[in-house]
């Protein structure tokens, strides 16, 4: 008989609870539930209205997983959302993770990585977090990560964006900041994309913003395509399915100097959250206009062209 927990006032059955995930780390499918509880109160804040992609390993890292958008036979009590289709008729339904009940459900379904949009379901259409990733190819140091950090944080601070941050738990960072809904996909993408432009621009020889890995070489990619309608992050606080069992960790940027993209773990993530508070916690407070700042953007630019 599969054991059930007991959250809130449901009852999620659980099994396979031995089953490694992560063969080489020795963390078990009970590990995983076991962290994804953990994290679940910092956690599903940022999960919380957020259409999900999850991503799914029924047989550990070892083996292929697969990308998962439309989980079909979940039961009545868990958030399910239609999204139009952007370009054709119809819609599709997403799973919302707005409780720890939730989140360990999915989790049970061997779901290792939690996904999340840009934009929340009551206002789909028009993002509250515009995010760049910064992707670096192997080799990259990561002293020079952080400092690709630093200079998209002062970019982003310069046309009056807050820039948060978060060690993905693969191989870059994000720098992510909040806004107040008043722009669509379509601006912020584009107001995205100027910023990534920037920074590219002036250091050509290792940043760049090509698309095709076989145009990057061995520069590191700032990915702004995280900004369209329907493309996800990861979230805070998911596991990553890559040897390690990493955690992408919202930081603080005062601990940039000391972190590692995939420095936290399911060993570790749990201490870190006793004696801290999220950083990202009060991200909403900071809410930016994105059209102010795409005029700040420009204005550098324009400033940049009369010098």
């Amino acid at each position: 008989m599969a054991p059930v927990l007991h959250v809130a006032d449901r009852d999620i059955n659980v099994s396979s609870l031995d089953k490694e995930l992560f063969p080489d780390d020795h963390v078990s499918k009970g590990d995983m539930l076991l962290h994804y509880g953990t994290v679940a109160e910092a956690m599903v804040p940022h999960l919380a209205g957020r259409p999900l992609t999850l991503r799914r390993y029924p047989h550990g890292i070892g083996t292929e997983g697969f990308f998962q958008k439309h989980p079909a036979g979940l039961p009545e009590w868990m958030h399910v959302v239609e999204i139009a289709h952007k370009r054709s008729e119809g819609s599709d339904p997403y799973v919302v993770c707005d409780e720890a009940a939730t989140l360990l459900y999915l989790a049970n379904l061997t779901a290792i990585e939690f996904h999340i949009w840009t934009a929340t379901t009551p206002d789909i259409e028009r993002p509250d977090r515009l995010v760049i990733d910064i992707d670096p190819p192997a080799g990259v140091t990561v002293a020079e990560l952080r400092s690709v950090a630093r200079r998209a944080r002062d970019l982003c601070t310069e046309i009056g964006l807050t820039p948060f941050l978060q060690a993905t738990g693969g191989r870059g960072y994000h720098v992510v900041t909040p806004l107040d809904r008043s722009a669509d996909f379509g601006f912020v993408r584009a107001l995205a994309g100027g910023i990534t432009d920037r920074l590219a621009a002036a250091d050509p020889e290792r940043l760049t913003t090509a698309f095709r890995k076989n145009q990057r070489g061995d520069r590191i990619f700032l990915d702004a395509n995280r900004n369209g309608y329907g493309q996800t992050f990861v979230a805070p606080y998911s596991l990553r399915a890559r040897p390690g069992a990493a955690v992408a960790t919202p930081l603080d940027w005062s601990e940039l100097g000391r972190s590692t993209p995939d420095g936290y773990t399911t060993a570790s993530i749990g201490r870190r959250l006793a004696r801290k508070t999220d950083p990202w916690a009060d991200m909403d407070d900071h809410a930016a206009v994105p059209a102010e700042a795409r005029e700040r953007l420009d204005a550098l630019d324009g400033g940049a062209k009369a010098a």
